[in-house]
């Protein structure tokens, strides 16, 4: 009778410990918690990542305490760890690609290849960020689609990015005939990109002989501009270069075919 008081009595103090255990880690993990996630603010990462970061490392506390608790009530942890670890083994298998995609978004995220609202050629498609997720990012194509693309697809390939730098270059090429005259044609273009007012001057515009074709003379035009003037710069130079060189007459070659007919 002793033996068995004393062995409830004991029982009865592990049980107690082990929720204390519980209750008391369950708050040190939640302070421990909130000071890493006060350290990462201040050290300005990403909410995003933050609010990840939060959830995961929550998590794994509250799996130590789990332990802890049971081990204080006398149960062997040993297999319980033994079938968390096959558990997760079995779970990265079968949800590999989505750890893929969170690892590429922490990447995204850290690094910032891009932001939201920068123009951007990645993982095969071009368009407008919009959001910048752990899992996905979102983009919106120039003629109003919206596309999702997870994050490993991203990662995994080259990423362009159009709105990163405060200005780009411009590169035209514009033929002309061999009967026209070249140096009135240099005069001509170097007039209209440097009548532009978003043309830059520092950089200096460039006109140039590029090449002696097989049916025109070509010249290479290089222009630096604010990235948000890019295509409306390069749209509104090819359509006046075309109109003054039709008043100035010089020619643009096009491709021909003559017809030859011989009469027996």
């Amino acid at each position: 009778m002793d033996s068995l008081s004393a062995m409830i009595t004991q029982w009865g103090v592990n049980i107690v410990l082990a929720l204390l255990i519980f209750f008391v880690g369950k708050e040190v993990a939640k302070k421990l918690t909130d000071i890493l996630i006060g350290l990462m603010r201040k050290s300005n990462m990403d909410e995003t990542l933050i609010g990840f970061l939060q959830s995961v490392i929550y998590g794994l506390m509250l799996v130590f305490i789990v332990l802890a608790a049971l081990s204080q009530l006398g149960i062997e942890t040993t297999s319980f760890v033994a079938v968390l670890g096959a558990a997760g083994l079995a779970v990265g298998l079968a949800f590999k690609d989505s750890f893929s995609n969170i690892g590429s978004g922490m990447m995204i995220i850290i690094f910032k290849p891009f932001k939201v609202g920068d123009f951007v050629t990645a993982g095969g498609e071009s368009g407008v960020i919009e959001q910048i997720t752990i899992f996905q990012t979102v983009m919106k194509t120039g003629d109003n689609k919206v596309i999702i693309i997870p994050n490993s697809n991203i990662t995994k390939n080259n990423i362009t990015n159009f709105s990163q730098k405060e200005t780009r270059r411009i590169d035209f090429v514009f033929g002309i005939g061999y009967d026209d005259d070249l140096k009135k044609a240099k005069e001509v273009l170097l007039d209209i990109v440097m009548s532009d007012e978003r043309v830059l001057k520092d950089p200096k515009p460039l006109v140039a002989v590029n090449e002696l074709g097989d049916s025109s003379v070509d010249f290479v035009v290089r222009a630096w501009v604010k990235s948000g003037d890019f295509w409306k710069v390069k749209w509104d130079i090819t359509e006046r270069v075309k109109l003054r060189f039709d008043k100035e007459g010089i020619s643009i070659p096009f491709p021909q075919m003559n017809l030859h007919l011989k009469q027996e």
